[in-house]
């Protein structure tokens, strides 16, 4: 059956799902995307129905015998690459899944006739992910023997210590690690290396034994000359234990650095370098876009990055502004709240330019994720001073629109006042956003209630001369009994000032 065909059994969301999932070897990561933007705009869609799709039985007649009709499950009728990139996705996306629907769809391929050997090893390490362990092998016969060759070519065969080592037994360990090779989500790369120079036969070796990298997040993942880099060291041991239980590495948490993924070890040392940073270096990046909140926040605590020196602030944020990322607003908001949270509420003198800079770029990109990781906790912190009032204030005039605005207004209710708030309160009114009806009723009971704690603020008296001036469109015959009362109390030089535009107000 033509993929064509087999597509049209789909409709909807699920079709263009499908569609992703043909797309070559970056179809899984594909399909990721495609996935999370259609969970993120309707929260109830589960993908178990798109599995029970491709798990009911089609009738197909075999391209070598016309008059032959067989039944087979319809994931069976998709070309290899499919199979293989669905496998993939599945395994990135498994715990949102019943165990028992993944567990018909691994089924359902084992019905396949002549099933690729990347299926095949794919099939198996999602049945261990799964729980159901199995004896067999991750590698095909003919993959351990070209294997073994190679370890012969490298460091001649029986000898103690190198590659031979890692064939010296087919335990469950060493299939384990290389598992995570065979999930196929990135780009093949040719690896340069130091090795001696091989006969064409070994060339022809070489090249069936290239890695592949993937990311367990979404990306890119170990190699597996990086696997036996790990192996050969003290600390190998926690890895192993990590690679034995690939379940776990889907979750966020982990107990120390060195279960670091390679990329955010790049990433590391890409930020304690001097050297200047180029596209590659925004490549790095994109893992982020394939992690959930925690594990976002696991690679930040990693990456150290609440004591990043602010110098690299402009470097950053040029590679996380790359038009090549578009962060979900959970990864914006998570990734924002530990870079720049703790510089905000540690100032202890004006911001620097670099923060500055850091600071309006995110927050001109990401208004909504930047009022909730950074504004709004600024806001609830007791101690804010009038230098992070002063960063609140430049965000607030130069890069929220009147919808974000009115989002930070509301954010005050809900918190202390004090004369920085104010501050940030009074330049929210100055910027006029567009307040309704509801909303400036909220505000003024807010002004009432607070009021009697500032009587002697002149900060107060001039936000409350403000709303009298510029918003007296708003107020009605409730809103103006309600604030003539709270005007008495005031003490301020600009009482009589209030006093006398309230009277001017005389539409209600």
């Amino acid at each position: 059956m033509e993929p064509g065909v087999s597509v049209s059994r789909f409709d909807g969301q699920w079709k263009l799902l499908v569609r992703s999932l043909l797309c070559g070897s970056s179809g899984a990561l594909t399909a990721v995307r495609v996935f999370r933007r259609q969970q993120r705009a309707n929260p109830e869609m589960s993908l178990s129905v798109f599995i029970e799709t491709l798990c009911q039985d089609e009738i197909t007649c075999p391209e070598t015998d016309a008059k032959l009709l067989t039944v087979k499950p319809l994931v069976c009728l998709f070309p290899a690459l499919f199979k293989q990139n669905l496998l993939s996705f599945i395994y990135l996306v498994h715990s949102v899944l019943p165990r028992t629907t993944v567990l018909r769809l691994l089924k359902c391929l084992s019905q396949d006739p002549h099933p690729s050997p990347w299926v095949t090893a794919l099939i198996r390490q999602l049945y261990r992910a799964l729980g159901a362990h199995t004896e067999e092998p991750l590698y095909t016969p003919v993959c351990s023997q070209r294997l073994q060759e190679l370890s012969q070519r490298l460091v001649g065969f029986g000898e103690p210590g190198g590659w031979a080592k890692c064939f010296s037994g087919h335990t469950v360990e060493s299939e384990s690690q290389g598992a995570s090779g065979l999930l196929e989500l990135g780009t093949q790369r040719k690896r340069k290396g130091s090795f001696v120079s091989l006969d064409a036969d070994g060339e022809e070796t070489g090249q069936q034994s290239k890695r592949m990298k993937m990311d367990i997040c979404g990306g890119e993942c170990v190699d597996a000359e990086e696997q036996s880099t790990k192996e050969e060291t003290p600390e190998g041991s926690g890895s192993d234990a990590a690679a034995e239980t690939p379940t776990g590495e889907l979750q966020p948490a982990a107990d120390s650095p060195r279960d670091a993924l390679p990329e955010q070890m790049k990433i590391k040392e890409l930020l304690e370098s001097q050297t200047e940073w180029d596209q590659s270096s925004t490549e790095l990046f994109k893992v982020l876009n394939h992690c959930d909140p925690g594990q976002v926040e696991l690679i930040c605590t990693m990456l150290s990055l609440p004591d990043l020196p602010e110098q690299t602030l402009p470097k950053l944020c040029s590679s996380l502004l790359a038009p090549s990322l578009d962060f979900s607003f959970s990864t914006a908001a998570t990734l924002i709240k530990s870079l720049l949270l703790h510089k905000v509420l540690s100032l202890s003198e004006p911001a620097s330019r670099c923060l500055v800079s850091a600071v309006a770029s995110l927050c001109s990109r990401y208004p909504r994720p930047m009022c909730h990781a950074v504004i709004g906790p600024v806001l609830e912190e007791k101690n804010i001073g009038n230098l992070q009032a002063e960063l609140l204030n430049r965000l607030i005039e130069g890069c929220l629109d009147s919808h974000y605005r009115q989002m930070v207004l509301q954010m005050t209710f809900k918190t202390a006042w004090s004369e920085a708030v104010l501050s940030v309160i009074h330049s929210l009114l100055d910027s006029k956003p567009d307040l309704n009806e509801e909303l400036f009723t909220q505000f003024t009971e807010q002004l009432v209630t607070k009021g009697p704690q500032f009587t002697k603020s002149v900060k107060f008296a001039k936000m409350m001369l403000t709303v009298l001036t510029k918003y007296s469109s708003h107020v009605t015959a409730a809103h103006k009994h309600s604030l003539h009362d709270g005007l008495m109390v005031n003490e301020t030089f600009l009482k009589k000032s209030l006093q006398a535009a309230l009277k001017r107000i005389t539409h209600t």
